[in-house]
């Protein structure tokens, strides 16, 4: 990621992008939460993406280079915290689940960024423990490193709803399905399955960000029906692709 920022804090506010915005890679000395109140945040470094729709933030470690893209409308919430503040114990970017309480704590500290007075420490204090009481979401799109990977995740990614085998990509890439196999599980912890499921609902919450009627996300994402579909997404998010983009009211 070509010029870089730097800055010693990681800032506390909030912020509208546009459909389709980005904020350029930087790092800071601050850890930070990310959080969308509305629309679908994507937080990508060199390890992968992170992807989060509206009930879910992002957890960005101290000195992590990495860049911001919005997919629809984002209302944007960053709450920076000290590096010497971890609430989580965590290293690496994670997506958090966000319940109501957590939501309305992040977008009250926001609101007013310069105040420091004896209530909002109090609420930042609330805030840090319902941090550490929100379970971890595995939605992540990890960068390939070894090239055969990386060729067929290419493909996937081109085309959500391609329907081959593991064994036919390799076949189309040069590699072998044992190989692939076990490149998927050394390098992203995960199957290819897991990992093709993670990459389809990355796509469906952009498709479904810019307002695409949930059949269509469906087929194109590679689901052999909406209801397929639906019921991945409910699992996955906690509530159903028709509801996704009125869920959370875009805070002024």
């Amino acid at each position: 990621m070509p010029n870089i920022r730097h800055t010693r804090t990681a800032p506390t506010r909030a912020q509208v992008l546009a459909a389709g915005e980005r904020i350029d890679a930087h790092r800071h000395d601050d850890h930070q939460i990310v959080y969308a109140g509305s629309g679908v945040l994507a937080v990508t470094t060199d390890a992968g993406t992170w992807f989060a729709p509206g009930n879910r933030a992002i957890w960005v470690p101290a000195g992590t280079v990495h860049a911001h893209r919005a997919h629809g409308h984002l209302d944007l919430h960053l709450v920076g915290l000290p590096a010497d503040d971890n609430p989580l114990g965590l290293d690496a970017p994670t997506v958090l689940a966000v319940g109501p309480l957590l939501r309305e704590l992040i977008l009250a500290h926001t609101r007013e960024p310069d105040d420091d007075s004896p209530e909002r420490r109090r609420l930042l204090a609330v805030l840090r423990d319902q941090l550490r009481a929100s379970p971890q979401q595995p939605l992540r799109l990890p960068t390939p490193t070894d090239p055969r990977l990386a060729a067929v995740c290419a493909l996937v990614h081109a085309d959500p709803a391609d329907p081959r085998t593991l064994a036919a990509l390799g076949a189309a890439t040069g590699a072998g399905e044992r190989t692939l196999s076990r490149l998927f599980r050394s390098e992203f912890g995960m199957t290819f399955p897991q990992w093709r499921t993670q990459s389809r609902l990355y796509h469906a919450l952009r498709l479904l960000a810019e307002d695409t009627p949930v059949t269509t996300v469906a087929h194109r994402c590679g689901w052999s029906s909406a209801s397929a579909f639906i019921d991945v997404f409910r699992r996955s998010f906690g509530y159903t692709p028709g509801t996704h983009n009125r869920r959370a009211p875009r805070d002024r």
